[in-house]
């Protein structure tokens, strides 16, 4: 482990009874584990990557002035040393610092290290005081180059061709070459970007980047092309060289090929990875056509069509299985055949709430019967029915020598067999004064003794209904006489 990359682990800890079976229960932790430092590494001044971008603050130089304010101020410049012409220096007023920037590429295969000499000195300066010595002091930068791993550099830009047309087949037409700028110089491996040669016209080769004709030209098609030269370094990484080139993608689509990396440490130290190479479909002319997940997918040779019918079908059937128990879970279930005591007669006891014969005074079971059903039809309920009218008698004057209860009878009677009253099928409740009321008499409970103090000439203003009991006990102009 190496402090100085990772310094904290989270660790999640599990443990589970019953030996880690299945149903036993289970707890965690996180235990942190927290590395300490050790003295493995030596002092080391910061190195600027000679790839940085132009521009960028390299570094930063501050002289200290004890004076404040705009006495303070200071300006830098790079008065000597043998990178003027790469680096410069501006002042920073807020900081009273000089920060050194980039102005040209480095090369740490050209010069590994610059010095510099910077000069700070005071913008404001007091000439009472000029006597005492230039406001201004130098110091000496140095910059250290760190290498960087660069891409291969060919011998020129572009290259200019001639072939002939009736040039024969991998012949010869030309040669490109390049070379690894840094110390290493590691070899370089060269490839044609097919994307800028679509009918594979050439070829080239990967190590000396001899260039051939593949296929026959033809000036009248074209008198031109133009192809992309890729160059490739080999330093720290590995070359995989296939041993034949006939590849057959029906036979095996995947090859794993175990790869064992080691250092030159002693005791030296290595890993282990696995590489999975997937063979592509080509066609004739060795264009890819496919190179995706299918060569897993499809071990037995099956086409893509294939596999989606397949797919249709077993969707097809638990589609039906669904629908199946859908069904079955929904039908009816069937009559249930009662026992034979359920189908034999029994007994049924009902209990009516009353209070004896005085309650089923109160109504008429036959009021309850609608008169239009008993010739078997039906009223309905959807049309407005057509009432007839009888002819009705008028209500003739009763006498004043009439009983009151006689009176009563009368009107009672002609309610009861009054055809028009509506509705039919209504509940007519009648009750007689004196049968179980407490009251026991019309008259007032505060009545005189004396007929001649009683005023019944209100009567008379209640109304049509109550005239005939108004002439009754009203008193005439010739009882007051009397």
């Amino acid at each position: 482990m190496d402090r100085e990359a990772k310094e904290e682990y989270l660790v999640v800890i599990q443990a589970k009874d019953m030996g880690g079976h299945s149903g036993g229960l289970s707890g965690t932790t996180t235990l942190t584990v927290t590395l300490t430092d050790v003295n493995d590494n030596p002092p080391k001044f910061a190195q600027i990557p000679e790839d940085v971008v132009l521009g960028t603050a390299i570094g930063r130089v501050k002289a200290n002035d004890q004076d404040i304010g705009e006495n303070a101020q200071s300006s830098y410049d790079i008065i000597d040393g043998d990178g003027t012409a790469l680096f410069e220096i501006t002042s920073d007023a807020q900081a009273q610092d000089g920060i050194i920037r980039l102005r040209k590429p480095l090369d740490f295969e050209t010069k590994k290290s610059y010095t510099l000499k910077v000069e700070a000195a005071n913008v404001h300066i007091d000439p009472r005081f000029s006597g005492r010595g230039p406001f201004k002091d130098t110091a000496t930068v140095k910059i250290v180059v760190e290498d960087a791993d660069e891409p291969p550099v060919f011998s020129s830009p572009t290259y200019l061709l001639e072939v002939h047309e009736n040039a024969a087949l991998n012949s010869v037409i030309g040669q490109v070459t390049a070379r690894d700028p840094d110390i290493t110089s590691s070899p370089i491996r060269f490839s044609i970007d097919r994307h800028t040669d679509l009918e594979r016209q050439f070829n080239i080769n990967a190590d000396d980047g001899k260039i051939t004709l593949a296929t026959p030209l033809d000036r009248e098609l074209s008198v031109w092309h133009n192809i992309t030269i890729i160059a490739t370094e080999i330093n720290n990484s590995l070359s995989i060289l296939a041993k034949h080139n006939g590849f057959n993608r029906q036979k095996q689509e995947v090859y794993l090929l175990p790869i064992i990396i080691s250092d030159s440490g002693n005791p030296p130290l290595s890993s282990t990875s696995t590489l999975t190479i997937r063979v592509c479909g080509c066609s004739s002319d060795g264009v890819v056509q496919s190179c995706n997940v299918e060569a897993y997918v499809l071990p037995i040779g099956l086409s893509m069509g294939a596999l989606i019918a397949i797919l249709a079908c077993i969707i097809l059937l638990l589609v039906i299985v669904v629908l199946f128990v859908t069904l079955r879970r929904h039908k009816n279930e069937p009559l249930i055949i009662k026992d034979d005591e359920d189908v034999r007669e029994n007994i049924i006891r009902y209990d009516d709430e009353g209070g004896g014969e005085e309650d089923t005074e109160a109504f008429d079971i036959a009021t309850l019967q609608n008169p239009d059903g008993i010739n078997g039809f039906l009223p309905r309920k959807d049309i407005k029915p057509d009432l007839q009218f009888m002819p009705r008698q008028g209500l003739a004057p009763v006498p004043n020598g009439v009983d009151v209860d006689e009176f009563i009878n009368v009107r009672l009677h002609e309610a009861d067999n009054d055809p028009t009253a509506p509705p039919y099928d209504s509940i007519q409740i009648y009750g007689y004064e004196g049968r179980g009321s407490v009251a026991g008499s019309l008259s007032s409970l505060e009545s005189s003794t004396s007929d001649s103090d009683q005023n019944f000439d209100y009567l008379s203003d209640w109304g049509p209904r109550f005239k005939r009991l108004g002439e009754l006990y009203s008193v005439g102009e010739s009882d007051k006489e009397t």
